[in-house]
């Protein structure tokens, strides 16, 4: 029932139901096959896909970005485009048992309707009296009788559809808000993963140089080069433990906020008022504090770098056994020369 009009509102029929689910969110039409899936497993007409792909590509590059009109998920298109997406057959076929159904009578799946009103919230103090307003000072749905006599007596009140209509829009900005978080977050992983790669990378090459170089000095070197080895592969492993430490903690906070997300996009859809209100002041608030705490530590600029482990190899022999990253070897040999010299005059 409509608590504001008292009027009787019919849930919509199995059939009804289905079509809306059978109908795409950019031309609202029943989904027109081919259809694809996207990675946030939302589907669309291909041909919708297309148009919204060439609305952000009007220049028809190889590849492609564009955004999920559902939930607003960053889909990335390969060379292919829109056709390198994968076809649901599953709701292609299911449009075709829908058709068939209709050309038959649909009527086979929807039940008859009940006689009864839907069931109406009702107030646990008073059992008779219907919960038609909204306490401002406790936050709560109560019934009139409550206002007037019982506990929210001197409390501030107002229409229980208004502060539905107030609290929905709410809980719907604090969903787009954990959107804009969770495509941060997914940024960040990504940086996070190329800097790990990264490092991985310029750990190889290093390693790779002072293999060459120390090579063909091996009789004195084998030794150091050991201990150069270890050093470098220390502070890969502190890097790479790093991030990947980031890694998990941004992991995690993805996650927990994409549950969150589910969670209130389903509260969305939650007919009953009082316990939409009920839910939406607690899904609100902890949107809120996973939006606070989306930004989490990063590297510095510049962690990934492993310059500081380059070995030059023009030291002369009697340095071997003092050489160390980043020390050029032949000053100190310089100096002893000039120190000698100096005392023979």
């Amino acid at each position: 029932m409509d608590i504001q009009r008292g009027q009787i509102v019919r849930a919509p029929s199995p059939m009804e139901s289905l079509e809306k689910q059978l109908s795409c969110p950019i031309c609202l039409d029943m989904f027109t096959k081919p259809v694809v899936i996207l990675p946030c497993q939302h589907n669309l007409c291909r041909g919708c896909a297309s148009d919204l792909y060439d609305s952000k590509n009007p220049y028809h590059f190889s590849g492609g970005i564009f955004r999920c009109p559902t939930c607003r998920f960053e889909v990335v298109l390969d060379r292919h485009g829109v056709y390198g997406l994968q076809r649901n057959l599953l709701v292609e076929n299911i449009i075709d048992i829908y058709k068939q159904q209709l050309e038959k009578g649909g009527n086979a799946l929807e039940p008859p309707l009940k006689s009864k009103e839907t069931k109406e919230s009702v107030c646990e103090v008073h059992e008779d009296e219907k919960i038609n307003i909204y306490c401002i000072t406790c936050q709560t749905p109560t019934c009139s009788m409550c206002k007037v006599f019982g506990q929210h007596k001197d409390c501030e009140v107002s229409t229980l559809q208004g502060v539905y209509e107030a609290k929905k829009s709410e809980l719907k900005n604090s969903i787009d808000l954990l959107g804009t978080s969770n495509s941060c977050l997914q940024a960040m992983l990504t940086h996070l993963e190329e800097t790990c790669k990264t490092v991985e990378e310029n750990s190889q090459t290093q390693k790779q140089k002072l293999g060459e170089k120390l090579d063909l000095l091996y009789a004195i070197l084998e030794d150091r080069k050991t201990q150069l080895l270890e050093q470098i592969t220390q502070e890969q492993d502190e890097k790479v433990a790093l991030v990947r430490s980031l890694i998990q903690q941004y992991n995690e906070q993805l996650q927990t906020s994409i549950k969150l997300m589910d969670k209130a996009s389903q509260t969305m859809d939650n007919s009953n008022t009082a316990e939409f209100l009920i839910a939406a002041k607690k899904l609100i608030t902890e949107a809120k504090d996973a939006s606070k705490n989306s930004h989490l530590q990063r590297p510095e600029p510049g962690f990934e770098s492993m310059d500081h482990f380059t070995l030059f190899t023009e030291d002369v022999e009697a340095m071997l056994a003092k050489m160390d990253f980043g020390v050029r070897g032949g000053n100190d040999d310089k100096e002893e020369e000039e120190e000698e010299e100096e005392e023979e005059e």
